[in-house]
């Protein structure tokens, strides 16, 4: 399992690194996805037993494929494709690898070849860029989403909504106007205005999230359903929301160093006094907040065992899953064993 959970860290730095300087989604239309089909194709042709020429290979034919396009992840074509769209772009990885293993050729120029090549298609001929070398940056510094069933840029938009709840929950019918500041990358990615018909576009709405935190004073799965969006004050607040961006915000997304995630909100009532302005600048699943999170997320793990396991097999899976060492030396097959829920007898 240790080369399994290195195989892991590999394909998350991969993706990262990918990411953080060259905008798949914001600058190429293409959904992010592609980098987890890219990191998949090499780090399964690696665990596989592939050679460098083969790794080489599969990365190729995965470049070169076709593409998804981020229209049912942003926009008004969001649907339900973007729960699903990762595990399919993983299949594909793993299809790609297994492909150069049987000696499906590759093309070296899949990158770099004028015209055709993928810099001159999706790029503008520009080759990509690199804010640093491959390590464990990207691992180190993951955000989890923990504590409120919402995208990663509006989880703290939920949970100042919570916090200002308390203060406008008796006045709901009085409120004049919502302010919400958030940065640039939100703006562009959950900031949706008019009607909202199905709970994939709910969940990517900045001002749909708010709405319920000031309303209901929490945020789970089901508040996306069409029984809970049903509920007339929550449009009607939405209507009553004005969303900015604060630059600074933006700066601290992008910092290295903070990778910060911040949202603000502020309401104003009809007879002129408003609510204080509550910042929440790192989310729960934040680096800056792991003391806080990390018991969160054992929590959400354990949570999702009890849905799937009796709970013998539950606590045996958990305490191999904590106890680091006994994971890392244990065999693959035998890990997995412990998984198939219909194996609880072998679980000793």
């Amino acid at each position: 399992m240790r080369d399994v959970l290195e195989a892991a860290i590999k394909a998350y730095e991969i993706m990262g690194g990918l990411a953080l300087e060259n905008g798949f989604t914001t600058r190429l239309g293409l959904d992010h996805v592609i980098l987890v089909k890219v990191a998949c194709a090499a780090v399964a042709t690696k665990l596989l037993g592939g050679t460098h020429g083969e790794i080489v290979n599969a990365l190729s034919n995965a470049w070169i494929d076709g593409h998804a396009l981020a229209t049912y992840r942003r926009g008004p074509g969001t649907g339900s494709r973007k729960s699903w769209a990762a595990a399919d772009a993983a299949s594909r990885g793993v299809w790609l690898a297994l492909l150069a293993l049987k000696g499906e050729m590759g093309y070296p120029s899949a990158l770099t070849a004028k015209t055709w090549g993928f810099y001159d298609v999706h790029c503008k001929g520009k080759p990509f860029g690199f804010q640093r070398p491959y390590g464990a940056y990207v691992m180190e510094n993951v955000q989890f989403k923990l504590a409120y069933a919402a995208a990663f840029h509006a989880q703290t938009a939920a949970e100042a909504a919570i916090k200002l709840h308390p203060q406008v929950k008796d006045r709901i019918r009085d409120i004049a106007k919502v302010e919400l500041w958030t940065h640039h990358y939100a703006m562009g990615y959950l900031n949706r205005t008019g009607p909202l018909s199905h709970f994939a576009e709910r969940d990517h709405c900045l001002q749909y999230i708010a709405a319920i935190g000031l309303i209901f004073g929490g945020l789970t799965a089901g508040d996306y359903e069409d029984r809970v969006a049903a509920d007339p004050r929550i449009d009607a607040m939405r209507a009553k929301m004005v969303v900015r961006e604060d630059k600074r915000y933006t700066r601290g997304f992008l910092d290295p160093l903070k990778r910060s995630n911040a949202n603000a909100l502020l309401v104003h009532f009809k007879d002129g006094t408003r609510t204080s302005r509550v910042e929440v600048e790192y989310p729960v699943g934040h680096r800056r907040r792991r003391r806080e999170g990390i018991p969160r997320l054992v929590g959400k793990f354990e949570q999702n065992l009890a849905r799937v396991y009796a709970e013998k097999q539950r606590r045996i899976v958990l305490g191999r899953c904590l106890d680091r060492a006994r994971l890392c030396a244990m065999p693959v097959d035998e890990f997995f064993d412990l998984l198939c829920s219909n194996n609880i007898g072998i679980c000793g």
